[in-house]
């Protein structure tokens, strides 16, 4: 099984980033990772209502599939829009703002979309709160973390994009290596079964040499006049990132193991559903983006 995610994980890497290639060149618009984050959340948004259909909840995989597509395309508008560049400022503060109002519409028409079904006591607030979950999982989460394609300026920003996805996925494989060959005190077992605390540790130190090595040898590749930031800086971010994506996975779990499921769905041998290969970048989205507006994570070269 360790060989097959290696596998996988060898496979899939280079064809992101062979999107990532082609995004670049197709403009500021990002067409690409456009189509990408909407097939995603199409797919994503029916694992999870698929598995949140228990109980008393009945999330509608409809509502939550538009409302996160609405906040994925309105968060892109400005991109899109090449005149928000000369004459709003910077485009992505306007594409925060329409993200996080995209965000509170969607909230919105959950509520309403309950009010006009209600009929009897018992049968809404589970399921308001279901979809609401989804719709920040995916639409919010997803779009945040699409968000780091634009952090470091409008024509290199897949540095910055590249460094979460390199660092999440090495401490995922860091992870699943350490606890493999050498795990044996179970980190949370009720919560996730196979995950030891050497695994941790895997995590930590595969999340920080992934972004040690990325950061420190790629910033000119995308940019000329950009040299690596100080080493330390480097492992900075990849351990946090690697604690983040830890904790995502986690929490992931615990999404699983509450509705009594193994894996989001069935999609690639050894990984699970699509949920299950973006639970850490997810979840360190949002951690990335901070950073990168707090750490000097790249160097202009005089």
């Amino acid at each position: 099984m360790l060989g097959w995610r290696l596998i996988v994980s060898v496979i899939l890497i280079p064809l992101l980033f062979g999107l990532f290639y082609f995004d670049q060149a197709a403009g500021v618009g990002a067409p690409f990772l456009l189509g990408l984050c909407c097939l995603l959340i199409i797919r994503g948004s029916w694992e999870l209502t698929h598995m949140l259909t228990v109980r008393n909840l009945t999330p509608a995989y409809p509502v939550v599939c538009l409302l996160s597509l609405l906040i994925c395309i309105a968060a892109w508008f400005p991109f899109m829009n090449m005149s928000f560049f000369t004459t709003q400022g910077n485009p992505q503060t306007l594409s925060l703002a329409f993200m996080a109002v995209a965000y509170a519409i969607a909230v919105l028409l959950v509520f309403l979309k309950a009010a006009i079904r209600f009929q009897e006591p018992g049968q809404s607030m589970e399921t308001i709160g279901a979809e609401i979950l989804s719709v920040s999982y995916l639409g919010f989460l997803l779009t945040m973390t699409a968000q780091l394609r634009w952090v470091a300026g409008s024509e290199t920003g897949y540095l910055a994009l590249g460094s979460l996805i390199i660092s999440a996925k090495m401490g995922d494989i860091g992870g699943y290596t350490f606890g493999r060959l050498w795990g044996k005190t179970k980190l949370v077992p009720r919560l996730s079964p196979g995950k030891t605390r050497v695994g941790g540790v895997g995590a930590l130190f595969g999340a920080a040499l992934g972004a040690f090595l990325w950061l420190q040898f790629t910033p000119s590749l995308f940019n000329s006049a950009w040299s690596a930031p100080a080493w330390y800086w480097s492992i900075l971010f990849g351990v946090v990132i690697g604690l983040v994506g830890l904790v995502g996975d986690l929490c992931e779990s615990l999404i699983k193991r509450d509705v009594g499921k193994k894996d989001s769905a069935e999609l690639l041998p050894g990984f699970g559903g699509l949920l299950d290969l973006l639970d850490s970048p997810l979840y360190a989205g949002p951690v990335a983006f901070l950073m990168w507006k707090l750490l000097p994570l790249i160097t202009v070269v005089n």
